[in-house]
């Protein structure tokens, strides 16, 4: 399991024009990343804008996800409010043929949510799946929900929960710290923000919203790091990080949009009620990458 979810991981943009999807793009879009060294993708994320879909669009996408994934591993997100409709999606997403599921946190009930409850949560929906699960901590997608250290703890023991990905500004290293002497539980870090030092503090991999425009750099990170080239690694995760700071944490999934589009790729506008970057706004990231070198 530690092989497989070793690497970079795309959390894969899903294109619209005037809110419609644009299948045939994200099929090339597809192509144009498999062809590089990333391990594989999630469909259905937060950048997949995941939640702004109907259920007919989100299992079209999986199948498209399915059909051109060539060599690369699949991850669907399927995390719902209740552990019902979880469970189910989770099944339909296994029937199609992803390799993982990634399960955020519910959020809705805030008051009632805490870990005991989260414990039961992704423990019914282990055991009643035939699918590898991962669970997803993003409290900024998740109406500020948390999953504790010591909760993961307790959840890494079960056979079919593998890992999981955090993208919690602050949290990756108390999960690593809570997990590290179990074996086959495999933190991904969910922001190249925090990948390089998540990578030297033990975790495997990362899914990284930068990689939709920058694969290959994103790539040559983790790989300057596995050949322990550890001052070159430095600099590059530096420019990463300036640039993911301006474009992701600036401006969310249409700022990862306009980059994957200046980079070469079909970013396309977001679902509404988002909006897509102005002419101002999309001059700003081009002159940052053009500074950078990296288009």
């Amino acid at each position: 399991m530690k092989e497989k979810l070793s690497g970079v991981f795309v959390p894969t943009i899903i294109p619209f024009i005037d809110d419609e999807i644009q299948y045939r793009k994200l099929e090339k879009n597809l192509k144009k990343l498999n062809s590089t060294p990333i391990c594989g993708h999630l469909a259905l994320g937060s950048n997949g804008e995941y939640k702004s879909l109907s259920r007919k669009e989100q299992l079209k996408i999986l199948e498209i996800f399915v059909e051109n994934k060539g060599d690369k591993i699949i991850m669907a997100g399927t995390g719902c409010e209740s552990t019902k409709e979880t469970i189910k999606l989770s099944k339909e997403a296994k029937k199609i043929g992803a390799d993982f599921v990634s399960v955020l946190t519910p959020s809705y009930f805030l008051k009632q949510i805490n870990d005991n409850l989260l414990v039961d949560y992704y423990t019914e929906i282990a055991e009643n799946i035939n699918i590898p699960l991962l669970i997803y901590n993003a409290p900024g997608f998740a109406g500020g929900v948390k999953i504790s250290p010591g909760a993961v703890r307790k959840l890494a023991n079960h056979p079919n929960i593998v890992g999981m990905k955090d993208s919690s500004p602050a949290g990756l290293m108390g999960f690593i710290s809570s997990t590290l002497d179990i074996d086959d539980f495999n933190i991904l870090a969910g922001s190249i923000n925090f990948f390089f030092t998540g990578l030297i503090c033990g975790a495997v991999g990362g899914i990284l919203s930068l990689a939709n425009a920058f694969p290959d750099a994103c790539c040559n990170l983790y790989r300057l790091y596995i050949d322990r080239k550890i001052e070159e690694a430095k600099k590059l995760n530096l420019k990463l990080f300036k640039i993911n700071t301006q474009v992701s944490g600036r401006y969310g999934v249409s700022g990862v949009k306009a980059a994957t589009s200046l980079a070469g790729l079909f970013g396309g506008e977001p679902r509404r009620p988002l909006k897509p970057l102005s002419v101002d706004q999309i001059n700003e990231i081009r002159n940052l990458l053009m500074d950078e070198g990296l288009i």
